[in-house]
């Protein structure tokens, strides 16, 4: 398969996932809450693992291609493509989410509405401060990563991975919605950043850094765990350093 097919579809299935996730809380959160939005991103990642996972294994988040890298699940030569493609996708997803707020008549604005961007601080739905939410986005991205890597494990049960993979993602939206909306994805966070400006900007290094954090502990615990499932070469040494 060609690079250019696999960020083609790394670009629709982060469109997917941060329409459905982003814009549920968006355009219906009043009416689902956030029960009902948790439940739209772990349906978005189990649609999409099915219908794209065999053109590209269905990333659609930097921090799970990173943890995948890490893990030698996945070559190091193909991160940043993957990584732009995600980017774009959530972007792209975002605008349409704005659009479409805007064409209702409440007068939605990003910056007054939020459009479902992370923070911490006063920007936290329940004024949960930058610590508290680095320890969330850090254990939170660790657990998704380790559920990931383990269905799809050499000896894993890799018929039945969307399935975990979508209720492991609902799961910790349901602990994360109320303290910092829930990132563990830096494309999910990014693209509604970027239209909100100001303090979503600001604060997005946390919905980086994290994610990619807790990402790459899930890599490396599973090359101790199942050394068995390494695909790849090992990361070069400044990546484990750095980790």
């Amino acid at each position: 398969m060609s690079m250019g097919r696999k960020a083609i579809a790394e670009l629709i299935g982060t469109f997917w996932l941060v329409l459905g996730g982003v814009g549920s809380a968006v355009l219906a959160g009043n009416k689902v809450g956030a029960a009902g939005v948790a439940l739209a991103f772990g349906l978005s990642v189990l649609t999409m693992v099915y219908a794209i996972g065999h053109i590209s294994g269905a990333h659609l988040n930097p921090a799970v291609t990173f943890g995948l890298a890490v893990g030698g699940r996945f070559p190091w030569r193909d991160v940043l493509p993957y990584v732009l493609a995600q980017l774009l996708g959530g972007i792209l997803a975002s605008a349409v989410i704005l659009a479409l707020a805007q064409s209702s008549a409440t007068g939605y604005s990003a910056s007054m509405g939020g459009l479902g961007a992370n923070g911490f601080g006063e920007h936290s739905p329940g004024g949960y401060g930058a610590s508290g939410v680095l320890l969330l986005e850090v254990v939170m991205s660790f657990f998704f990563l380790v559920v990931i890597l383990g269905v799809t494990a050499r000896r894993g049960l890799k018929n039945f991975a969307g399935i975990a993979i979508g209720l492991c993602l609902t799961l910790i939206h349901l602990v994360g919605i109320p303290v910092d909306n829930l990132s563990v994805n830096p494309a999910r966070s990014t693209g509604p950043a970027l239209f909100v400006g100001g303090w979503a900007l600001a604060q997005l290094w946390m919905f980086w850094l994290a994610p990619l954090l807790g990402a790459g502990l899930a890599g490396l615990l599973a090359r101790k765990l199942e050394p068995d499932s390494i695909v790849v070469a090992a990361p070069p040494e400044p990546v484990r350093a750095a980790l």
